[in-house]
């Protein structure tokens, strides 16, 4: 005889479904995991946020807006700021003004850069005396070329002086005033079209100087970043990418590099010269001096620049 049993559990009460409910112990353990990563991140934040003021004015505001607006742009950054920029097949003319035998060597290691926007020197920075004489070199400069340069607010910087490229005109423009010949017109055209992307800057501004560091930021040819780069006077700005869709929310043009404060006068004399270089690049002419003498791709005005041996 076989007896069979049932089971109570299931034939006479069946299971029901129960939300499980962690005990507070394990709410208790939980919270230290999830609390001491969010304070050191917050911590890492606020010092973050600090060096971020302690770079002082620049194009990007003070404010917790800008801070958040330079960590977005830290994920278009340049990987190297010591690589140089490539020089386009279509690029005229294919040299710069500067190289190894009129630009030396700078002296000693390079000092420390922070920052994207504003991008400061934070060491060998020069003292009140030397930004001063440089300002007022710069100042020479555009009084000594009034046609082609002015001075006004920095588009890039907007709390410190630039210099600026006056010299704006297209060649429709040129002809019309009977500077150009009609068979030059076509040719240099294409040129400065193919150009364009490359020499193109902030309401033609030429550089800028920074009151606090006595650093500068320009434009230069890639030829003379290159060389700037190699002889130990600057480095590429943290936004210069190269890719084809970055040219359509560029906020600095390809060229554009940091040049390290003078720390003397030769050092000045040197800063000097990019500086000409750059006006040269944006404007397309060198600074009138002497005499006048063409560059491939590019109707320039010759000058001779002297210092910087």
């Amino acid at each position: 005889m076989t007896i069979s049993y049932k089971s109570s559990a299931t034939a006479e009460h069946p299971t029901t479904n129960h939300t499980y409910s962690p005990p507070l112990d394990s709410i208790f353990l939980l919270l230290p995991i999830l609390l001491v990563p969010t304070i050191f991140l917050l911590h890492r934040i606020h010092k973050d946020y600090q060096a971020f003021l302690a770079l002082g004015p620049g194009g990007t505001p003070s404010t917790p807006t800008g801070y958040l607006r330079i960590c977005l742009l830290r994920l278009f950054t340049i990987r190297d700021p010591f690589q140089p920029p490539s020089l386009p097949l279509t690029l005229l003319p294919k040299t710069g003004l500067l190289n190894s035998n009129n630009l030396p060597q700078r002296h000693g290691p390079r000092p420390t850069v922070a920052g994207i926007a504003p991008q400061r020197q934070m060491t060998q920075k020069a003292n009140p005396a030397m930004y001063e004489t440089l300002s007022t070199e710069i100042q020479k400069l555009v009084s000594q070329n009034p046609e082609a340069l002015y001075e006004g607010t920095s588009c890039f910087e907007k709390h410190s002086t630039g210099m600026f490229c006056s010299s704006t005109d297209t060649p429709q423009q040129q002809s019309a005033g009977g500077t150009l010949k009609d068979r030059d017109i076509s040719s240099l055209m294409m040129s400065r079209n193919q150009q364009w992307r490359h020499r193109r800057t902030c309401n033609g501004e030429v550089c800028h100087a920074h009151p606090s560091d006595g650093s500068l930021h320009l434009t230069l040819h890639p030829a003379d970043v290159k060389t700037v780069i190699e002889r130990g006077w600057g480095q590429r700005h943290p936004l210069t990418r190269e890719s084809w869709w970055w040219c359509y929310l560029r906020t600095v043009p390809t060229g554009f590099v940091m040049i390290y404060a003078p720390r003397d006068q030769k050092e000045l004399e040197c800063v000097l010269k990019i500086i000409r270089a750059a006006a040269w690049w944006v404007s397309g002419e060198e600074l009138v001096q002497q005499k006048t003498q063409k560059r491939e791709g590019a109707p320039v005005r010759r000058q001779v620049v002297e210092g910087c041996r």
